[in-house]
């Protein structure tokens, strides 16, 4: 599946769009809509565990620690904005890439 979702550099990171489906089977990478990563969690969308599980499973794809990712926008919404610094954005773009391939 090779779709395309939007990358943009700000002063403090990278950003990027996610939308976030809670209660899943397992925790994914589910392709683009609209721009924005769809990813599936296990964790209900209540007391901020969706959005802890979100930091926690993209820290794992990047390769990088959870204090590197933060939620910019959208915390009480699916469709949220991720932050990531101390990575490039043609290195998160590789390797979200690889895995959507």
């Amino acid at each position: 599946m090779s779709a395309t979702f939007e990358l943009k550099e700000a002063k403090t990171g990278v950003q990027f769009r996610i939308r976030v489906q809670p209660r899943a089977a397992k925790n994914e990478l589910a392709g683009v809509m609209e721009g924005a990563l769809k990813v599936r969690l296990t964790s209900p969308p209540v007391d901020g565990e969706a959005n802890a599980a979100c930091i926690k499973f993209f820290a794992a794809l990047l390769g990088t620690a959870k204090s590197n990712l933060r939620i910019s926008s959208g915390e009480t919404s699916r469709s949220k904005t991720l932050e990531v610094s101390g990575m490039t954005l043609e290195q998160i773009r590789a390797k979200l890439q690889t895995l959507l391939d």
